[in-house]
């Protein structure tokens, strides 16, 4: 598989271009950051996120976040409306979703035993963890990073028996990251484990179709709390189950990429990457 090395090139222009993004650095600039041509950057984009370069950059610019923002009202209203396997989520993940007991959540995780494994994936390492048969926790981490963002998730439940289990993991990170299979007839199940607010928060974060965003006081109101974004963004911040619940489509009220626990530079590299699945 390619996408893991490749997204290790995508985060170094990604990493420059967050520090660089007013000056509109060219494609050759680019590419001679991330130590290749011009053309082998062009094909490494369009190989990995289906889209040019050009096009790349433009769904993470600030006026396009904007505009997605200035959506966000009819875009959760339209989801949940229609139901999480509507035509707006025609391009996204089909999720099938529960809570897990509230005596579990509040145990920490005691009586649960959580299969974990690390496989590649578009954006770098993906911890894939399950329970029950069910998707429990995603998270990503950088090549050499892997035991501190084992120990950032099994903390979480710390009573929870963990077990590595690559063979149990393998055909969820499969599932997860190959869009053919995003489909409506065999949903992806996953469960929360988090307060009754946190699941609140992040049943609303599935609600946002891939293409989308929403900023914390959107999602605040949405729940019929608008003076609790920064409770809403404390929740968000806590999701376990990255990318499939996609906190990485919540942006800053002006339409900023605000901070993402894997990384910003993992955040921008999601939107890009949904943003090719879109065209194609």
């Amino acid at each position: 598989m390619t996408e893991t090395s490749d997204y290790q090139a995508v985060k170094t222009v990604l990493s420059f271009l967050s520090d660089n993004w007013r000056d509109q650095p060219s494609l050759d600039e680019l590419a001679e950051e991330a130590g290749l041509s011009p053309h082998q950057l062009h094909r490494l984009f369009t190989r990995w996120a289906g889209i040019s370069p050009k096009d790349f950059l433009q769904a993470l610019t600030l006026d396009h976040a904007r505009a997605l923002l200035r959506q966000q009202e009819s875009v959760l209203d339209t989801a949940l409306a229609v139901g999480l396997s509507g035509p707006s989520r025609l391009h996204d993940l089909f999720v099938t979703h529960e809570g897990i007991t509230p005596g579990i959540y509040k145990a920490k995780g005691e009586g649960l035993v959580v299969r974990h494994g690390f496989h590649a994936s578009p954006f770098g390492r993906a911890l894939v963890m399950v329970a029950e048969g069910r998707l429990c926790g995603l998270a990503f981490a950088d090549e050499g990073d892997e035991a501190r963002v084992l120990a950032d998730m099994t903390g979480r439940w710390p009573r929870a028996r963990f077990r590595r289990d690559e063979p149990a993991t393998a055909p969820l990170a499969r599932r997860i990251f190959t869009a053919p299979e995003w489909r409506a007839d065999q949903p992806l199940r996953i469960v929360m484990i988090g307060s009754d607010f946190e699941i609140k928060v992040w049943e609303r974060l599935l609600a946002i179709p891939m293409g989308a965003a929403a900023s914390y006081g959107g999602l605040a109101r949405a729940l019929g709390s608008p003076g609790a974004a920064r409770a809403v963004g404390a929740a968000v911040g806590k999701n376990p189950l990255s990318f499939v619940v996609p906190c990485h489509r919540v942006l800053g009220s002006g339409g900023a990429l605000t901070g993402y626990h894997w990384g910003l530079a993992r955040k921008r590299a999601m939107l890009g990457w949904e943003a090719g699945r879109l065209a194609g």
